[in-house]
C-alpha cells in the first residue's frame, strides 16, 4: 500500500501544464488536417495564466521500480502515422525517453522525456521539439506531470497514464483540455519492438 503526501502546485504552473498539453493536440489536429506546417505549433497560444492560491497534489509514495515495466521501445499508430518512444530502465535514479510522430516519411515532432524519483514520489518531464530540433517550450520550462496513483501495471500522473496491457503491449492516454475546460484523452497503443 502506498502513502500520499501533499505537495503544493501553483495554479499557473498546472494552468500552463494544461495549455501545453492542449496545444499538442492543438498541432496533432492541425497536423492530421493539413492545415498548419510545424512551424505554426510555435504559436499555439497557452492557456491563460489565473493566479490563485496554491493546490496541493496528493502523490503517493513511489520508485522507479513500481513502474520499469515501462522501459523498451514501442510502437504504434497515432496522430495520423506511427508514434515511436523508447524508455531506458531505471538508472541514477531516473528514466528517460525520446519519442517522435512520423507521418509518410516526415517526423511530425520530438519529445524528450524524464521520469525521475522526487520526495518519496515520481514526476515525469517532458519537453516538445519540432523536427529541426527548435524547442516549443521555452528553454527553461518543462511540461510536469506529477504522480497521482500507482497500482502494479498503472500509473497515473496529472494528465497522462500509462497502463500495462500485458509484457509487450501498454497504452499511454494524455488527456487534454480547452480553454472551456472540455476534457478528452488521446490514447496511444504501444506494441514491444523487439
Amino acid at each position: 500500500m502506498h502513502t500520499l503526501q501533499s505537495r503544493p502546485i501553483s495554479r499557473p504552473s498546472a494552468r500552463r501544464a494544461a495549455g501545453a498539453r492542449w496545444a499538442l493536440v492543438a498541432v496533432a489536429a492541425l497536423t492530421l488536417l493539413g492545415f498548419a506546417e510545424a512551424s505554426a505549433a510555435r504559436s499555439a497560444p497557452d492557456a491563460p495564466e489565473q493566479a490563485g492560491p496554491e493546490v496541493a497534489v496528493l502523490s503517493p509514495n513511489a520508485t522507479l521500480e513500481d513502474v520499469a515495466w515501462i522501459a523498451g521501445h514501442w510502437r504504434g499508430e497515432a496522430l495520423g502515422g506511427i508514434a515511436d518512444e523508447v524508455w531506458t530502465p531505471p538508472l541514477g535514479p531516473s528514466m528517460m525517453a525520446s519519442f517522435k510522430v512520423v507521418v509518410g516519411d516526415e517526423v511530425r515532432f520530438y519529445e524528450l522525456c524524464t521520469l525521475t524519483e522526487e520526495n518519496g514520489s515520481l514526476m515525469l518531464r517532458l519537453k516538445h521539439f519540432h523536427s529541426d530540433l527548435k524547442g516549443w517550450e521555452e528553454k527553461d520550462e518543462t511540461v510536469d506531470f506529477p504522480l497521482l496513483e500507482i497500482a502494479p501495471g498503472r500509473a497515473v500522473f496529472d494528465g497522462l497514464r500509462f497502463e500495462r496491457v500485458s509484457d509487450d503491449e501498454m497504452n499511454v492516454v494524455v488527456v487534454t483540455e480547452d480553454r472551456e475546460g472540455r476534457r478528452d484523452e488521446l490514447r496511444f497503443n504501444y506494441h514491444r519492438v523487439e
